[in-house]
């Protein structure tokens, strides 16, 4: 072993020795090798399921704050839109909300959080940023019902800002997200692109507000009045920030629908609806 340790005679032998015998450490090793690979495969498996479900919920938690942040700047933009139209509007108004829709099928109308202590008034007027909405029909003490212009029941007086010829805007009876122009002659110039904006007459609604854009024209050399339908420019479905529009002076309005006169035929006309105002 001196000379071993000094001189290094054994060194071959020693490395022909281990040699020859890694095979059995190989083999004596494997249960070992194995039993890591498995822990390995196993362990690694259960992690990657563990960081995937992680990141699933921070995925959804990001998609809802993203969501989140995407409807407050579409309600921030629709705001400064709001303020932008309450700026060309001749009278006080208060912004106000849409929170409930009628469930009737047969009625187009909108609650708003806007009520008699709000000082809101029967036949007050509606807006939204991009055009003319309605007129409240019932006051409440913390909420009232607004009636939609696209509701038949319901006439708007307008004009072409083209040209300044009037006429009255129904709500459709077919479509509930259209107007029919009422008692429009065949010699009216009227053409589809015309923009309608309210008239003013009956001073319900402020003058010259967006109303509708005229889609159609039909002029029927048969019949006394021609066919005209026109696309609201209010976002009737959508929209949820609105304004109320006082008048310079305060008037209860009262809305009242005239009997129905026959033409000379004897058939019976559509009723109008007539506008009384009231200095309170």
């Amino acid at each position: 072993m001196f000379a071993d340790g000094r001189f290094g005679y054994l060194e071959k032998a020693r490395f022909g020795i281990a040699y020859a015998t890694t095979p059995i450490y190989w083999v004596a090793d494997i249960p070992a090798r194995v039993s890591f690979w498995f822990d390995d495969v196993f362990v690694s498996h259960t992690d990657l399921v563990e960081e995937n479900t992680r990141l699933r919920e921070g995925l959804l938690v990001a998609r809802r704050e993203l969501q989140l942040l995407e409807s407050l700047a579409s309600e921030n933009s629709r705001l400064l839109e709001l303020q932008a139209a309450a700026e060309v509007i001749q009278g006080d108004v208060l912004p106000a909300e849409i929170i409930n829709v009628s469930p009737d099928p047969f009625s187009k109308r909108v609650l708003i959080n806007k009520g008699a202590r709000d000082k809101v008034f029967q036949g007050q007027a509606l807006l939204d940023a991009n055009g003319l909405m309605g007129q409240v029909d019932e006051v409440l003490p913390f909420t009232s019902w607004v009636l939609l212009i696209t509701d038949y029941r319901h006439i708007t007086p307008v004009e072409i800002n083209r040209n300044g010829e009037r006429a009255l805007a129904r709500g459709s009876r077919t479509k509930a997200t259209e107007l029919e122009l009422e008692y429009v002659t065949q010699t009216q110039d009227m053409v589809a692109g015309d923009i309608l904006v309210s008239s003013g007459m009956g001073q319900v609604y402020p003058k010259n507000y967006p109303v509708a854009e005229v889609i159609s024209v039909f002029a029927d050399p048969g019949q006394d009045f021609a066919t005209i339908k026109a696309r609201p420019l209010a976002l009737m479905a959508s929209t949820r920030n609105v304004l109320l529009v006082f008048p310079d002076q305060p008037s209860a309005i009262k809305v009242e629908v005239s009997e129905s006169p026959s033409d000379d035929q004897g058939t019976q006309i559509e009723p109008v609806q007539a506008v009384k105002q009231e200095n309170l």
